[in-house]
């Protein structure tokens, strides 16, 4: 009888250890989020010296997470492949500079946005008499832009003008350098980092004209995932009237190539 009640002791709590331990893993385990960036835009996303993800998004994306209680992996990816990987449910969020557009919210969901930027010429030092896109097609020069960019789709207004697309902005802008074209259209931040860490090649370009658009960004999501958009949105929030996001506008000094917005703006007409 000994043996008998011993045994089924040691049922028992064993159990108890394992409905504890099921138990345990369902209420502690926060749900681990993958969020896509490419990390080709300095400062607003790149690879340091140390390769290692920096930058005014990745800082801001750690501040959503933490507010919004969930953990996450951020992976570098190229552009080409941000949103496809999202539909498909590869990442879960991506946060990468993205405009908030009516054509591309018919495909995922964007959350408040969280800065204002636009769309920048920038040419050789040495050029005179270029500040538009205008100027460029009267010389017959060629305007290089990131392919699938919003920068690259504005150059669709200009079907006599002579385009060069390219994979990456920095690729553009070592070809302007080199004469090989004649301008760069692209977001205004994205002189930022060479005025702030490669006064080699700052030195060799400048930001000419008027910003030519008015640009919200967003955090993006899968349609469907209204709590998770949520969790970012109120996040988002927190972060824009608590002056999160202006410390880390200043700290990687957007200056006005990019403001932050009113907080609660919807990145459609304001």
């Amino acid at each position: 009888m000994r043996e008998i009640r011993q045994s089924l002791i040691l049922l028992f709590c064993a159990t108890l250890a394992l409905l504890a331990g099921c138990g345990g893993d369902a209420t502690d385990a926060k749900p681990k989020l993958i969020v896509a960036t490419d990390a080709t835009l300095p400062p607003m996303s790149f690879l340091n010296d140390q390769n290692q993800l920096a930058g005014f998004e990745v800082e801001l994306i750690d501040a959503v997470a933490k507010q919004a209680g969930f953990e996450y992996d951020l992976v570098n990816v190229e552009w080409n492949g941000l949103f496809g990987g999202l539909i498909t449910k590869k990442y879960d969020l991506v946060i990468s500079s993205v405009t908030i557009l009516e054509e591309r919210r018919e495909r995922m969901a964007f959350s408040v946005p969280y800065l204002k930027s636009g769309l920048s010429l920038v040419v050789r030092r040495d050029t005179e008499g270029v500040t538009s896109l205008e100027d460029v097609q009267a010389r017959g020069g060629i305007v290089g832009a990131q392919r699938a960019t919003t920068a690259f789709f504005y150059l669709e207004d200009y079907p006599e003008l002579s385009k060069q697309a390219y994979e990456l902005y920095g690729h553009a802008v070592q070809d302007l350098i080199k004469g090989e074209i004649t301008a760069v259209l692209g977001e205004s931040t994205g002189t930022l980092y060479y005025k702030n860490n490669d006064a080699a090649v700052f030195r060799e370009i400048k930001m000419v004209g008027d910003i030519l658009t008015e640009e919200h960004y967003g955090i993006v999501a899968r349609k469907g995932e209204a709590e998770l958009l949520q969790r970012v949105n109120d996040a988002l929030k927190n972060l824009l009237a608590d002056g999160t996001v202006a410390r880390l506008h200043q700290k990687w000094e957007l200056g006005q190539a990019a403001v932050v917005p009113k907080t609660g703006t919807t990145g459609k007409d304001d």
